[in-house]
Parts: C-alpha cells; sequence; structure tokens
C-alpha cells in the first residue's frame, strides 16, 4: 500500500503541477487577450481620431471652397445689379432726351434739315433771292417734312436702345464669363 500512496502522491503532484500550468497558462491568455485587447481598442481609437482629422479637415475646405463660391456669386451678383442700375439710367436718359427731340419736332422749336446736292455752276453759297431772312454763307439746306423728321427720330431711338441693350448684354457676359 505504500506504493500505491505513493503513486497517487507523484500523480497528484503531477496533477497538480498540470493543474497549476493550466491555470497560469489560462491566466496568461486572459491577461494576454486584455492587453490585446486594450491595444487594439488603443489602436482602433487612434485609428478612429485619424480618420475623424481627416474628415474634420476635409469638412472645413468643403466650407471654405463654398464659402469662397457664395463670396463670388454675391460679388458677381452685386456688380450685376451696378450694372443693370447703370444701363437702366442710361436707357432712361436716352428716352428722355429722346422725347425731349420729340417734343421740339412737334412744336417745331427743331427742324431737321439735309445738306442739299451743290450746282456745279453755283460755286457762291449765297442765296439766289435777297429776303429779309440774311445772307448766310453755308451749305445749302434743305428741312424735313415733321412727319418724316419724327420717323426718322423713332428710329434712331430705335437704334440708340438697340445700342445700350447690346452694352447691357456685354457687360453681362463679361461680369458672368469667368
Amino acid at each position: 500500500m505504500g506504493e500505491l500512496v505513493k503513486q497517487y502522491k507523484v500523480a497528484l503532484i503531477l496533477f497538480s503541477c498540470l493543474l497549476l500550468i493550466g491555470i497560469g497558462a489560462g491566466a496568461a491568455w486572459e491577461v494576454q487577450d486584455w492587453r490585446m485587447g486594450k491595444k487594439m481598442a488603443e489602436r482602433i481609437a487612434e485609428q478612429g481620431a485619424r480618420h475623424q482629422k481627416e474628415l474634420d479637415a476635409i469638412t472645413g475646405e468643403a466650407w471654405r471652397q463654398q464659402s469662397a463660391e457664395l463670396d463670388k456669386r454675391l460679388d458677381t451678383e452685386e456688380k450685376l445689379a451696378l450694372q443693370d442700375q447703370q444701363h437702366t439710367k442710361e436707357l432712361s436718359d436716352a428716352q428722355r432726351n429722346q422725347a425731349r427731340l420729340r417734343d421740339q419736332l412737334a412744336t417745331a422749336d427743331v427742324r431737321l434739315s439735309v445738306l442739299l446736292a451743290e450746282d456745279s455752276a453755283s460755286s457762291c453759297n449765297v442765296p439766289t433771292t435777297p429776303g429779309a431772312v440774311g445772307v448766310v454763307h453755308a451749305a445749302r439746306r434743305a428741312q424735313l417734312d415733321p412727319a418724316h423728321a419724327q420717323r426718322i427720330i423713332r428710329i434712331t431711338d430705335d437704334g440708340d436702345n438697340a445700342i445700350i441693350a447690346l452694352r447691357a448684354c456685354q457687360a453681362y457676359v463679361r461680369a458672368v464669363a469667368p
């Protein structure tokens, strides 16, 4: 029996050693797992922080670009508004001048005239019939009928309006085109 007890003691010691080695390995495994988990969590946190910084930088740049584009758009709109005011003023001034000229033509305050072709026989621009008007040493002119003068003024009004509109369009294209 002594031998059996000895065998049990050796088996018990061997089992205890194996149990202690197993507990130690399990504990080491758990500690290593905890450390690796902590390191992994730190790595993930660091990576998340890097990604957040990159995302913040991208977002900041996008905001700066959007702000710059908004500033450009507002600046262009302001320029266009000023040009529109200028062209509107030019148009109203031209229309006022045209209306005044039409009124003067209608009341005969102003008469339109055209140069007459000179006769080769008469190189002197002195009128042949004496009158109370006086002597005028200038090219001979013929006054236009008021109705014809009104039509001519209407045509020139349309031309002036077209030129003002063309300038406004050109200014708009220059302001909008990069």
